[in-house]
């Protein structure tokens, strides 16, 4: 069999097209940073669904308007308006607005690829024809639509799905020298993240967002900031562009805006949005009330928590814990998206698949870093517990470790 490993009850046939590879359990319940799997089993979620249930799972205010919405008005066509899509629309702006200076205009998506498509599109659209070229890091990770995989720096994704659209250049993250060799007068816009999450959790280096912004003023390129992974308080601010102190011209955003809910966005200061007529560009789901209800009620909770707050709090008693941790290297992130770095020798899938026995799930993002993103709720017993069993599953591996008894 090359699918899932679960299959129909009953029967041999796997209902899903073999794109994830066997899954390693089947979850079938959550409640903050547990889950549980079908044989009962609990686990500790230090990934969040990879950077998505910010709030922890089954989020009792989230769930609440979730399921309040459902029962008074799930969808309509965008040729009519509903009033949550427009509160969440101008909450974000309002967001924006005070991390940018400006405010804009949001289109919203199912999905981080669509944000990032739809700022794709903008940016061409922006710049007219001849200036269509998007420019961004290699070790990016910006979607898996064909124009968002092209954008990503990430070559061997590419090869399968050859040839890959025209309009798409990478250079080495960090050097703002080749940067600048790669932004000539074809080039609409730059896309690139704060935080390479699945390149490694590599924060930019300092100076370099700053520097890219101070080239597209120069050039009249477009700098769009993808905050897929790192927007809404992951990071420790609810954007992790802001840590440069740099204002973007198109953000976009997805994962935990939603704790779980299928919703992006992409937004864009008002002069810059309105490069889009109306035909440009759409989505039957752009703002349905009942994913936008979701992006209200997480904005309403992380307001209350002072999740930025939260996020610094427990990623620095993380690092506390993990300091001095025989096999790590170093921890490197922001807020609580952390890379655990690991010793020469040290397998990260290996580390990741003992931690998951012994009731943990962490996510080995290469083969070198462990990537740590639990929910910004995290308990520090729970942070205790989880850092105990990644500090085993190192020790495993170490030579001469204890591992576990």
């Amino acid at each position: 069999m090359t699918g899932h490993a679960f299959t129909t009850e009953g029967t041999a046939h796997c209902p899903f097209m073999p794109v994830f590879g066997p899954p390693a359990r089947m979850i079938v319940r959550g409640e903050g940073t547990e889950v549980w799997d079908s044989e009962g089993r609990r686990l500790l979620d230090f990934l969040s669904g990879i950077a998505v249930v910010s709030l922890g799972h089954a989020n009792e205010r989230v769930a609440d308007a979730i399921a309040e919405q459902a029962r008074t008005l799930v969808h309509v066509s965008n040729f009519f308006a509903n009033p949550v899509a427009t509160e969440a629309a101008q909450r974000i702006d309002a967001l924006l607005a005070e991390a940018t200076g400006s405010h804009g205009q949001i289109f919203f998506t199912n999905s981080g690829a669509e944000a990032n498509e739809c700022a794709i599109k903008l940016a061409r659209r922006h710049g007219g024809r001849g200036r269509h070229t998007v420019v961004s890091a290699l070790g990016s990770f910006h979607g898996r639509t064909l124009a968002t995989l092209a954008a990503t720096g990430q070559p061997s994704k590419h090869e399968p799905f050859q040839p890959m659209p025209e309009g798409f250049r990478q250079v080495e993250w960090g050097d703002l020298d080749a940067m600048a060799t790669a932004v000539d007068g074809s080039v609409a816009a730059v896309l690139i993240e704060s935080i390479q999450g699945e390149g490694g959790v590599q924060p930019a280096p300092e100076g370099y967002l700053r520097g890219i912004r101070e080239l597209c003023d120069a050039t009249g390129a477009l700098m769009i900031v993808d905050e897929v992974q790192t927007g809404f308080a992951r990071t420790g601010r609810w954007f992790g562009f802001e840590h440069a102190s740099i204002s973007p011209d198109v953000v976009t955003m997805a994962k935990g805006m939603g704790n779980g809910m299928p919703v992006g966005a992409c937004w864009a200061p008002t002069p810059i949005a309105a490069s889009f007529s109306p035909g440009d560009h759409g989505s039957t789901f752009s703002g349905t009330a009942l994913a936008t209800a979701a992006v209200n009620a997480v904005i309403d909770e992380m307001l209350r928590l002072d999740a930025p707050a939260m996020a610094i709090a427990a990623g620095d008693e993380i690092r506390s814990r993990l300091a001095g941790t025989p096999g790590i290297t170093g921890v490197r992130g922001a807020g609580l998206l952390l890379g655990v770095g690991l010793a020469d020798g040290i397998v990260a899938g290996d580390v990741a698949a003992d931690c998951l026995e012994n009731g943990l799930i962490v996510n080995a993002v290469n083969a070198s870093t462990i990537r740590l993103a639990p929910p910004l709720t995290v308990t520090v017993d729970e942070i205790e517990e989880a850092t105990g069993i990644l500090a085993a599953a190192i020790a495993n591996q170490v030579p001469g470790g204890a591992g576990h008894e």
